[in-house]
């Protein structure tokens, strides 16, 4: 199947070109192509000349850049800014996938079809060791985005360890900020600290997260929007009590063999739900009902 999806999101998009499939992505002016990224399946094109069997849409100015008779489902990666948010699509038509069982629930599509296909992750092994006593946070432009993201709590949990913060736009963090890196850098940084810090308040759930927990990492985050199902408590602690995640924090820097624990509790439970071969599944048995 040959199939048109714009590139962007770029860790979402690394697994889902991993199905046996063609991959068509729009380049300029449409889109941004491959950017450079590996990916085997996929090729550049020009939207106006694509030849596809099926579409995947991801943001609503797509909907018109569509070659005419292509079959379309649109992907929504993202949490509504509040629980009664009429989404762009409502009433459409067509499929409206969601990424998470929170997003579903919270979005307002009307009478669109709705399905969720959850995250799926290409395995970057177990990386862990948790030799430096720190906590790790990736989160892309904390200051703007500021109480979603967690960026006022990041003080308090530096009470209880020093904080590392990947992403882009980190540095405006001061000297907590790693910068951004590429996705295999940053694995192999994060898999050094001692565990995954998840401060977020309200966003889909990111990929980040689920990679840290493939890397092997003991989590300790936010009871909020996806997390709770994301991260079972074997795995680490999910908790709304700040100051029950600073002392998880704390915990989990003084004891690595607990760490270690619980982080391979967290690479098992991430396989077994967020695995590349069931996500890439679930998108097959969609597509091939949409495509007819």
């Amino acid at each position: 199947m040959k199939i048109l999806l714009w590139h962007v999101h770029g860790s979402w998009t690394n697994a889902f070109v991993r199905g046996g499939h063609e991959y068509l992505i729009p380049g300029p002016p449409h889109g941004i192509g491959l950017s450079g990224r590996d990916w085997p399946a996929a090729r550049e094109v020009d939207v106006s000349e694509v030849d596809a069997d099926l579409a995947v849409l991801q943001r609503p100015v797509e909907v018109g850049l569509v070659p005419t008779g292509v079959p379309v489902v649109y992907l929504e990666h993202n949490t509504p800014r509040f629980p009664n948010q009429v989404h762009p699509l409502k009433d459409w038509p067509g499929t409206i996938v969601h990424v998470t069982h929170f997003n579903d629930l919270m979005w307002d599509c009307g009478t669109a079809r709705t399905v969720v296909i959850e995250h799926g992750v290409v395995d970057p092994g177990l990386l862990y060791t948790g030799e430096l006593p720190r906590a790790a946070v990736v989160v892309n432009d904390p200051v703007r985005r500021g109480r979603a993201v967690g960026t006022d709590l990041l003080p308090r949990f530096a009470e209880a360890a020093p904080l590392d913060v990947y992403g882009m736009k980190t540095h405006k963090l001061g000297a907590m900020g790693r910068g951004d890196h590429d996705l295999g850098s940053l694995h192999r940084e994060l898999a050094l600290r001692r565990l995954y810090l998840h401060p977020v308040r309200w966003t889909s759930l990111g990929l980040s997260l689920i990679e840290a927990m493939h890397l092997g990492m003991p989590v300790v985050a936010l009871a909020c929007t996806e997390a709770v199902r994301a991260v079972p408590p074997e795995a680490g602690v999910v908790s709304t009590d700040v100051d029950e995640l600073v002392r998880a924090v704390a915990e989990l820097v003084a004891d690595p063999a607990l760490a270690r624990q619980k982080g391979k509790q967290a690479r098992e439970f991430a396989l077994a739900r967020y695995g590349l071969d069931a996500f890439l599944r679930s998108w097959d048995r969609l597509l091939t009902g949409v495509s007819g």
